[in-house]
């Protein structure tokens, strides 16, 4: 083994690739948390529907992600994945601070395509970065350390967010959020070292040829579990987006909190539910694989899946804001479960220089399910619950913008107050059923995982 290659495998430089991938992950998430946060404040100054809230955090997002996602994850197998981080953390934290100068919807959704063309760069290029790193059973729990970065985020974007809007206004907070990213992604490029692929697994130091579009997708076709597995992580997406870009929206309005506590109670709620998610999917499926089944990921992501909705339909139907945001918390480290398992999975059933298009193509789909369907899924059965509970008219028409909130209502009878409040907790407790079809789905995967795990030297068809 080259000096080289050792350095790359030492547990220093180890250590500081976790940290700098974490940081990326910290302004990933970040900035899609703080829109979360402003969502009420911007409903209000730009006259906003829910449905219009859920288009910019979720349709907004995920359009051009899905379209860049597979050719991004395509030059991630061919050119630098580590300048491929760095750029992209640079375009979309540029972009997240265009979102303070905006002044209309037209203008606010533009520049949330552009952060979700700059995330569509990150994750399948540092997943593969992970495989050639970490052997296959350290992979989900190396996975859930930088994915840790998705609490620390979602907190730091709320609370700083909220923070920031309180006292300087909405805009200031997303220059806040932004320019920090930047530093970070021109430190990616000053520190870290771009390894061979397939360097922890031992593979040939002269690389195979890039294997075609066409080859990529034969392998994905062969192997059952990763389809299921691929699936099931998207269709859990919808339920976690879903209820992540709406949990501050739901706090403001059930709850009756200004922008700043219910940011705040929305970042703690998140971190904790991330977090606990995270670290117990990945570190207990990874130990319960290295001491038992390797089916284990697969296993332990369906039963989260499938406890989750009822713990979710607990938390909404609790008054007591301290057992409400107790309750959400459990449920949301239970639905989180199967995060890490499903990263690592799909890292260790395809070979080097398929990893980065394979975690491309669920980003792809997850965004898709997840970021683009979920919240805007959401914000239209918000609306159309409170339409059917307001007993005024036209919703829309009359309740549009602050007029809709909790916070702005005169008393707790005002009818778009009573209406927006029913919508948005009907529409969560509809949304979190999908999280019963992926765990089928990760079901479906186990029966066949053993064999389909990538082995080096295994031949493609």
């Amino acid at each position: 083994m080259r000096d080289e290659d050792e350095r790359l495998l030492s547990a220093g430089y180890k250590r500081l690739f976790i940290g700098m991938s974490f940081s990326v992950a910290v302004f990933n998430f970040a900035d899609r948390s703080v829109l979360a946060v402003l969502a009420q404040p911007i409903k209000r100054d730009l006259e906003l529907s829910d449905f219009q809230l859920g288009i910019l955090q979720g349709v907004a997002f995920a359009f051009l992600y899905a379209i860049l996602g597979l050719p991004i994850g395509r030059l991630a197998e061919r050119f630098s994945r580590v300048k491929i981080v760095a750029g992209a953390i640079l375009f979309w934290s540029i972009m997240t601070a265009a979102c303070g100068l905006i002044g209309s919807f037209t203008q606010l959704l533009l520049c949330r395509v552009g952060v979700g063309m700059g995330e569509a760069g990150a994750q399948p290029a540092t997943s593969s970065l992970v495989s050639d790193h970490f052997p296959r059973e350290r992979r989900a729990s190396a996975m859930s350390l930088i994915f840790l970065g998705t609490p620390v985020g979602t907190f730091l974007g709320a609370v700083v967010g909220g923070w920031v809007a309180a006292h300087w206004g909405w805009r200031a907070a997303f220059f806040a959020l932004g320019v920090p990213g930047v530093i970070v992604g021109v430190t990616i490029l000053l520190v870290l070292r771009e390894p061979r692929r397939g360097l922890a697994d031992n593979a040939p130091r002269e690389p195979a040829p890039l294997p075609d579009f066409g080859a990529f997708l034969r392998a994905v076709a062969r192997k059952r579990g990763l389809l299921f597995v691929i699936l099931g992580g998207s269709l859990a997406g919808f339920g976690m987006t879903a209820i992540s870009q709406f949990l501050a929206v739901y706090l403001a309005r059930i709850y009756q909190l200004p922008v700043q506590q219910a940011g705040t109670l929305y970042g703690t709620i998140s971190a904790i539910a991330l977090a606990a998610g995270l670290i117990i999917g990945s570190f207990g499926t990874d130990w319960l694989s290295r001491r038992g089944d390797r089916r284990w990921p697969a296993w332990g992501a369906a039963t989260g899946l499938a406890i989750a909705p009822l713990l979710y339909w607990i938390a909404f139907n609790i008054h007591s804001v301290l057992w409400g945001s107790v309750m959400l918390c459990i449920a949301g480290a239970t639905m989180l479960l199967y995060y890490g398992p499903t990263l690592a999975m799909i890292q260790n059933l395809l070979e080097p220089r398929m990893r980065a298009t394979g975690a491309a193509l669920f980003a792809i789909l997850y965004t898709i399910f997840g970021s683009g369907f979920g919240p805007a899924t959401v914000g239209w059965l918000s609306d159309h619950f409170a339409q059917s509970a307001f007993a005024g008219g036209n919703y829309l028409a009359q309740c549009r913008g602050g007029k809709a909130a909790l916070l702005a209502a005169k008393s707790l009878g005002d009818p778009c107050a009573v209406a927006a409040t029913y919508g948005i907790r009907s529409a969560l407790m509809s949304a979190v059923c999908i999280l019963f079809a992926a765990s089928i789905c990760f079901l479906f995967a186990s029966r066949t995982l053993r064999k389909d795990f990538y082995i080096v030297g295994e031949e493609r068809v």
